[in-house]
């Protein structure tokens, strides 16, 4: 899975065709990530002159991929002038399976969240029950008759998944193992099936619509049901790693005397710092709100045994932290899931604190914050693998099965 916010070079013996596609793919892009805007804002972002922006916009406009409507619904200030925006009319319906739900989105261009559905796990589903319900879903948002494009299934997974063909190696707190959760989410579907880390969704997400925009080095810690995962872009591009599993931050040594975690270690972050462990000691809702609020009042209280866990597992997160900032460096630290609710609660300044001694300049640039695209981020980075492959050519939305749309 590789995302960059960058252009694309024109290639040596680059045709017609391929600069007029790639040209399409520039002003695309652009107004996936900041739109809306108007044809003026283009040309000065893209450097093409006002005859060819209007010759590109009126291409995706006529193939549904641009919608164009009056300034007023912008609320940008100066001299009205028509915007232009992603449509809607092509979507990914996104996927992601924990322990106890599994989260469903219809997401379009510019990650947009149009419909969502939560179902709620009984128990921890297998493979098979959790293709099964995915298959039900499916078939509950899609019929014949129907306006928007599907351009297939995304799937998130809190785990390690091969992306060429969407198996998962490891989802242990799923209990999957091994299992070829692409090729069985297209069989049951009938639509092209992307798959991969959920936490590396997250971090594309944040660096594109989120709090990291602009960001040089990010790395994106969520807290789930299944532990922590990580991931990690760089100028807008994924660093995956050689087998596409690098930035597992939840694996990092923070206790030499602690629990031996599912991957056969003693001391991981993600077996020492839990929403399990929160939830117990507070006997509270998990919610994130009701989380933070309840976390936010007892780390203000100075006492308590609520503080004392929330002491505790913060001290455990600065251990981890100083590993992330000597190893990368980053400009921005993004926290999700409960762990943005313990932020929310203790303040970035804590962190640091708890951070402790890093190498010179590590904590002075560094921003520590919560994702601005809450419950909607796994979702509208799971998108991406399926509207990616859209926006570098976006002509190919001719070739795409349309008998079935999302209602």
């Amino acid at each position: 899975m590789v995302y960059s916010t960058d252009d694309v070079p024109v290639a040596p013996g680059a045709t017609l065709d391929d600069l007029r596609r790639q040209n399409l793919t520039q002003v695309l892009r652009l107004i996936h990530h900041e739109g809306p805007l108007s044809r003026a804002d283009i040309t000065r972002a893209t450097g093409l002159n006002r005859s060819t922006v209007g010759g590109l916009v009126g291409e995706l406009r006529d193939n549904g991929l641009l919608d164009e409507f009056d300034a007023a619904r912008t609320r940008k200030v100066g001299r009205p002038s028509a915007q232009l925006g992603a449509s809607d009319s092509s979507v990914v319906i996104a996927v992601n399976p924990e322990v106890d739900a599994i989260d469903v989105g219809v997401v379009a261009m510019g990650g947009r969240i149009l419909r969502r559905i939560r179902y709620r796990n009984h128990h921890v589903p297998t493979v098979e029950e959790f293709v099964n319900i995915v298959a039900v879903i499916v078939e509950g948002l899609t019929g014949p008759d129907d306006a928007r494009r599907l351009l297939g299934v995304a799937v998130a997974v809190p785990g390690l998944v091969r992306e060429s063909d969407g198996t998962v190696l490891l989802a242990p707190h799923l209990g999957w193992r091994d299992e070829p959760v692409g090729a069985l989410v297209e069989q049951a579907t009938g639509f092209p099936v992307a798959a991969a880390n959920d936490a590396n969704c997250g971090v594309v997400a944040e660096s594109i619509f989120g709090a990291a925009r602009r960001s040089g080095v990010v790395v994106y810690l969520n807290g789930g049901a299944s532990g922590i995962g990580s991931g990690i872009t760089i100028d807008g591009h994924l660093l995956g790693g050689h087998s596409g599993h690098a930035g597992e931050f939840g694996h990092t040594l923070v206790n030499s005397q602690g629990e031996r975690c599912h991957c056969g270690a003693i001391g991981c972050l993600e077996t020492e710092v839990r929403r399990g462990r929160l939830v117990d000691v507070l006997g509270a809702d998990d919610e994130r709100g009701a989380l933070g609020d309840v976390l936010a009042a007892a780390w203000r209280s100075g006492s308590g045994p609520v503080r004392d866990e929330i002491a505790r597992q913060l001290a455990y997160i600065g251990t981890a932290l100083r590993t992330i900032v000597n190893s990368l460096n980053p400009q921005t630290i993004v926290l999700g899931g409960f762990l943005a609710a313990l932020l929310d609660a203790v303040g970035p300044d804590a962190m640091k604190e708890a951070a402790g001694a890093t190498l010179p300049g590590g904590l002075s640039d560094l921003e520590i914050v919560s994702t601005s695209l809450g419950e909607d981020i796994l979702l509208i980075g799971a998108a991406e693998m399926l509207i990616q492959p859209l926006i570098e050519d976006p002509m190919r939305l001719r070739s795409l099965n349309t008998e079935r749309s999302v209602r």
